[in-house]
């Protein structure tokens, strides 16, 4: 099949309202794209970033009229906005794959692999591999403090155990500790969407008979290993509820946090936890803590 694409700067425009003509012009798939070099980062459930100077991408059936395709999008939207608009036509590609292309396998630790369902699996002898793809819900690895999370994750001995992971998004670090030798996971999140991706990641994974997900408001049992990649201040808010659900001795493992804010997380969970260090990337940092026992105190 042939297709057209239409391409135009979207200059502080609506995102949403311009995505909207676009669909309503007939657009069977619409990207973002960043005109400069401005990095962002991989964004929150339900967040949405632009960049400065985004280009609006859309890709059309081309039985479909360019100029009548235009006039409705000049009608829809201020005309001024498609002034500058791009008209090509385009081979035909594979392209719900397409925006994968430049995603690759990423290695955290010396044997856990985060990789995407169409690349090939590492030829590493003792390599452990977790297939993922970039979706909807927060957590591929690309941001810092998901790598963070594995890194720590995968020199933690974790045969056995059972884990807690508060604020799940896509389930990476349950299923990474599950397929790192930990016995169950429990999986939290307000966001149903990440839910769902959790349960869905697990099932491609094989490891959905021991994973479980609930509404982050679910009570909670105990756990000998607790992973939160959230933020700090939400950090500090749940401290006593996190705290409760660590067992004596347990790991703690704490993302998220801005090097600036390492300390006052520290404070909140100092009285109860060891902290056994603080492993930083970029601006990001995560802490790791041990749940003291009763001997401890």
């Amino acid at each position: 099949m042939a297709y057209f694409e239409i391409e135009l700067p979207l200059r502080g425009g609506d995102a949403q309202a311009v995505e909207a003509a676009l669909t309503g012009a007939g657009a069977t798939a619409i990207s973002f794209l960043d005109r400069g070099d401005e990095p962002i980062l991989e964004p929150r459930p339900g967040e949405f970033r632009l960049w400065a100077d985004t280009v609006v991408r859309a890709l059309f059936d081309d039985a479909l009229d360019p100029a009548a395709c235009l006039a409705h999008l000049a009608a829809a939207l201020d005309p001024r906005v498609i002034a500058d608009a791009t008209l090509r036509r385009v081979a035909d590609r594979a392209w719900e794959r397409e925006w994968l292309k430049d995603w690759k396998p990423m290695r955290f630790g010396t044997r856990l692999w985060i990789v995407p369902t169409f690349a090939p699996a590492p030829q590493e002898p003792g390599a452990i591999v977790v297939r993922l793809d970039p979706g909807l819900a927060f957590g591929t690895g690309t941001h810092p403090t998901t790598a963070l999370c594995l890194e720590t994750l995968a020199a933690l001995p974790l045969e056995g155990l059972d884990v807690l992971d508060f604020g799940c998004g896509s389930g990476i670090l349950a299923i990474a500790a599950l397929k790192l030798g930990a016995a169950r996971a429990r999986c939290v999140d307000l966001d149903p969407q990440a839910l769902s991706a959790t349960l869905a990641n697990a099932a491609a994974n094989g490891v959905a008979g021991r994973i479980d997900a609930a509404a982050a408001q679910s009570p909670l049992a105990t756990f000998d290993c607790v992973l939160a990649n959230i933020l700090a201040g939400t950090l500090i808010e749940i401290r006593e509820r996190l705290t409760a659900a660590c067992r004596p001795g347990a790991a703690l493992l704490l993302s998220g946090i801005l090097a600036s804010q390492v300390d006052p997380v520290i404070a909140g969970y100092r009285e109860s936890f060891d902290i056994v260090g603080v492993s930083r990337r970029d601006d990001w940092c995560c802490i790791r803590a041990r749940r003291r026992t009763g001997a401890d105190r």
